[in-house]
Parts: C-alpha cells; structure tokens; sequence
C-alpha cells in the first residue's frame, strides 16, 4: 500500500498515532427506514509526521459526501452561542469599525456568530458548504455563499471588491484536505491591515486527557502551535497571538497577520511554543504512548459500563455528537447497553446513530422513560447538559461523563 503523504510538510507518514479501528462517518445518521441497510466504514487511523508533528487522518470520504448535507447546527447548543457573542464583543472592542469594515466567516454554519456583527450593523459574510445548514443561516439574515473555501474562491472575492477586515475560521482548519489552498486563501482575502483568528482543538489538551473520540473522519488534522506555524510562515502569515480556551476540551484561538504587516508576536504565542517543547511534542515518544492512554480509557469505560448493566441499571446518553459515534463504534456499544440518546436537533431526532444504530429522540423521552444513568456524549458540554437536565435527581437519576476519565456524578 502506498504511504499517505503529510498535508503539512510532503513527508510520507510512518508512524502511526492511533488505530481507532473501522467506523462509519461521525455524521452519517441513518433514517430509521433504513434500520436494516448496510452502512460503510472506513479505517480511522490516525498518523503523526516524524518531521512535523503533525497529526492527521487520511482522507476517507470526499468533502461533498462529508458536507453537502450536514447535520451539525451550532445554535441548538447555549454554551457555544456564549462563546460567539463573547468572541464578537472582543472583538468590536479590540478594534476600529467604519461603515467600509467587513467580517468574514468561513465555516460559518447556521449564523450563530455572524448574527452578533450583523446587530451592530457591520457587514457581514457567510460562506457555508452545507447547503441546509446555509439554508438557515440565510433564513435569519445572514448572507451566505454556499461553496468551499479555497485559493480560487478567494481570489473571486478579490475580484468583487471583497476583502476581509477580519476572517473567521472557527473549527474548520482541521476539516480540511488541502491544508496549504486554505491557508494561501487566507492570504489572499485578508486586507493588508485585516485580522484572522481561527479556532481549533489543540492536540496538547487531546494527548493529556485522551480524548480520542474528537478524533473522526471529517477531523483530518489534529494541531500543536508547533505543527501549525510553518504552515502559516510558508504563506507569508505570521501567528502573533494565541489564546487557549475552555471550548471542545481545550482549543487554541490563533491571531493571524500577514507578516509584512511587521506586527511582533506577543508573550503568549512564545510561552505555548515552550510548553509544547517541554511536554515532549517535538519528539515521537509522547505521539507512541497515546495508544496506550486510548486502550485503558476504553477498558475504563465498557468496565463501569457492563457492571452497572450487569446490576440490572438503565443507562441512556444524551446528544448525538460527532465524538459520541467515535466513542461508541471504537468501543463497541450498542442498544444493548446504551438503550437510546437524545438530542435537542430535530434534524437528528427520529434517526440513528452511525454504526451502533442506537436510536435518538427528543431530550423529553428521558423524562419520560427515567433512567438510571445518563452517559453524557457531549462531555465538553457537561455543565449546560446537567443544568438542562437536573431533574434526573427526583428519580435518582445520576450522569455518566466518559472523558477524560470515567465519573459517575
């Protein structure tokens, strides 16, 4: 077989990361007429770059079989429309606006955040593969260009007078198969004085915490500062800021500037460069162990799992996210231990879940059945999931939460 090619550097990839065995697409929910179809999987083998570091995934399934139609709706979550509003606040208080600004963002979903900029009346600009997702985005006012973002995309935005003042990219650097197209389009479309941030899960946090289940097909990149700097460099932008937030179990929020611009880097960025030194990131051995951390935490998981089964406990979840369908295929569980989840998108409701089939319904079903336990798929959303969901207590109901260790709470 030939040897997958990192999309940072050009290595051939040797080294393997994690071997997460077969599993189908993280969002590939399957209509209950079609209980009894069969279902593809692909290989969810994860690779590191023994010159880079960089963690990734070879592509399994093109971007259109992946996003065409995409089940994801970033406003049914609270937390994540906190963290927006709270993102855009900084931002129009960090920076000068004239009735000429324009905020684009890539990846831009259902408008969840572009919505914040439109209230103070600045443009704004959505671009959104998802032709359903960018249907509701465009519902509530947002304008959006369905397409992919790359190097041609952006040059067409030059041509219609289009550049950014400021380019967002939350969660979508790691989405994407031609790393260098994305980040050269960034160049492109950014203005001489603009900013791009771009958020994604930092690969420190997910080695240390073991959260192999962010990692899943449409995941292709999994990014230390360290891996993602000289992708930057090699198009002539230069990281001069970084912060690291609570958001997916830990992610960096990258300040972008093309390096001509000559802003310096701040304190921030050279403080997380040395921590990824000293936690060993530069080197393989950290990268070899991580198997090993997958293994227990599985073992971990299907032990508290099966025994409280076996005690004869009902055990439910709650949410269909992408991580969840990583956690249960990789782990093998099914309706036999996990009887159904639920979710609050009525996208979702009514189908079931990738690969486990395990049926999803409406947050209300689990009032209406009580459970005894509650497995918690979302587990970075803990706090807001058993807030909405304290009233399981009255029937001493208690919660499950899988990463990064097992807790019963």
């Amino acid at each position: 077989m030939t040897k997958p090619i990192c999309r940072g550097c050009g290595t051939f990839l040797r080294e393997s990361f994690v071997d997460l065995g077969l599993s189908p697409l993280a969002n590939s929910f399957v209509p209950v007429e079609r209980v009894d179809a069969p279902e593809t999987f692909y290989p969810l083998h994860a690779y590191v770059c023994d010159e880079c570091f960089l963690v990734q995934l070879p592509v399994a399934a093109t971007p259109s079989e992946i996003f065409d139609e995409y089940a994801y709706f970033s406003s049914y979550s609270v937390t994540w429309l906190k963290h927006a509003e709270s993102f855009v606040n900084k931002m129009l208080a960090e920076r000068t606006w004239d009735p000429g600004s324009l905020v684009v963002e890539v990846a831009s979903n259902d408008g969840y955040l572009l919505q914040f900029f439109k209230r103070q009346n600045i443009a704004v600009l959505g671009i959104e593969p998802a032709q359903n997702v960018a249907r509701a985005a465009e519902a509530a006012g947002i304008p959006t260009l369905v397409r992919f973002f790359g190097q041609a995309m952006a040059e067409d935005l030059v041509r219609q007078g289009r550049m950014a003042d400021l380019l967002i990219a939350n969660n979508v650097l790691a989405h994407v198969p031609d790393l260098h197209d994305f980040v050269a389009a960034i160049a492109t479309v950014l203005k001489p004085t603009g900013l791009g941030t771009l958020e994604f899960p930092h690969l420190m946090r997910l080695m240390l915490e073991g959260q192999f289940d962010t990692i899943y097909h449409e995941h292709l990149s999994y990014f230390s500062l360290l891996a993602v700097e000289p992708v930057f460099r090699r198009h002539g932008l230069a990281v001069v800021d970084v912060e690291e937030l609570p958001t997916h179990g830990g992610s960096l929020r990258l300040h972008v500037r093309h390096a001509q611009a000559g802003a310096e880097p701040g304190h921030r960025v050279s403080d997380l460069r040395r921590r990824e030194v000293a936690a060993g990131l530069d080197a393989l051995d950290p990268y070899r162990r991580f198997r090993e951390h997958v293994e227990r935490a599985k073992l971990e998981l299907l032990h508290c799992l099966l025994g409280l089964r076996r005690q004869g406990a009902t055990i439910v979840g709650y949410g269909a996210p992408a991580k969840g369908n990583t956690l249960l295929n990789y782990c093998g569980i099914g309706r036999d231990v996990l009887q159904f989840t639920v979710d609050k998108n009525p996208y979702k409701q009514g189908c079931l879940l990738p690969g486990s089939r395990i049926p999803i319904y409406a947050p209300e079903h689990i009032e209406a059945t009580k459970p005894d336990y509650v497995l918690i798929l979302p587990w970075n959303l803990r706090a807001e999931i058993m807030h909405e969901m304290a009233m399981i207590r009255s029937w001493g109901g208690r919660f499950i939460v899988p990463i990064p260790k097992v807790e019963i709470c």
